[in-house]
């Protein structure tokens, strides 16, 4: 007869396997009714609460995009022909008169030019002087004084000058610069200093914009200085990034980045200062920030249920 097989668990876990076995048995959950109706009854009002103020409460849709400060009775001037910059006759801030001289470019060439001129004018009219019957010194008269005017004109393209009285602003040459005709040379503000705001927003709501919403404009740097005003004008169509650009200006073309269809609106600015940080500060040309525009209202319950709200207008249909 074959011995018995050694039993494979350890005496201490046969022995505690026998003391759980001896202890108390488990019993069924039992759980209070009364804490269930309680439960059930707060549920309920939660939910009738969450609808009462789903229902209520409503939530706006904006249409967000950048936005520049830009002064009114702004007179861009730009290089006349292509020069290099001889002299800059005035300083940012500087208040001139119709006519003055701003920027001068070398004229050396055109100057000599008129002066060989005046020589050979003055060389005819001695000779008809000397010699009334001197016919050719009579005929050579009148061409000559039109390459004077001309000689003059091509002089007078070398100055650039005030259009009007107002103050410069937006000086961006120093003498020295070559610069291509049509390039910028600095900016001239006419008459008191009035702010408007151009922003850039998504072109796919140009059907939902109208002049007359409030436009809620943020300046870059200002933080929570929110400048609520009034839209005066929308763009009649959506333009791409390089119209906007154009729109702005090479100057401020170049510092926002834009992309996508987009649609310009305009809005006045009240006054020429905001409050940021408990302080007065003015508004400038230039001046970047971000616009907001409410072009959407829903309640909460159809914001977060969309498909509630799309069930709720074909019934109305």
């Amino acid at each position: 007869m074959s011995d018995p097989p050694p039993n494979i668990f350890r005496q201490e876990a046969l022995d505690h396997q026998r003391a759980q076995e001896a202890g108390p048995k488990g019993e069924v959950l039992r759980l209070s009714r009364r804490w269930l109706d309680w439960s059930y009854r707060l549920m309920v009002a939660a939910l009738l609460a969450f609808l009462l103020f789903g229902s209520i409460f409503r939530v706006n849709e904006y249409a967000s995009g950048p936005a520049v400060v830009r002064a009114r009775g702004r007179i861009e001037l730009t290089a006349p022909v292509a020069g290099t910059v001889s002299s800059v006759e005035v300083s940012p801030g500087q208040r001139v008169s119709s006519g003055e001289v701003l920027v001068r470019f070398y004229t050396s060439q055109q100057a000599g030019e008129l002066a060989r001129i005046d020589r050979e004018i003055e060389l005819q009219l001695i000779k008809a002087l000397r010699d009334p019957r001197d016919e050719q010194a009579r005929r050579a008269l009148p061409p000559l004084h039109a390459q004077r005017q001309l000689a003059e004109s091509q002089l007078e393209e070398r100055l650039v000058r005030a259009p009007q009285d107002g103050v410069v602003s937006d000086l961006r040459i120093r003498p020295g610069m070559h610069l291509l005709a049509g390039e910028g040379v600095l900016a001239l503000i006419t008459g008191e200093a009035r702010f408007s705001v151009v922003a850039l927003l998504p072109g796919e709501h140009l059907p939902l914009l109208k002049a007359g919403m409030p436009l809620r404009l943020e300046l870059s740097g200002h933080r929570y200085a929110y400048q609520t005003i009034s839209i005066e004008r929308v763009g009649d169509e959506v333009v791409g990034p390089s119209e906007a650009r154009r729109f702005l200006g090479p100057e401020m073309g170049d510092a926002l980045s834009l992309s996508g269809p987009l649609v310009l609106v305009e809005a006045s600015v009240p006054g020429e200062t905001f409050r940021s940080g408990g302080k007065s500060l003015p508004f400038h040309d230039g001046l970047l920030g971000r616009a907001d525009v409410a072009v959407y209202s829903t309640t909460l319950i159809h914001s977060l249920l969309p498909w509630a709200r799309a069930v709720l207008e074909d019934e109305r249909r």
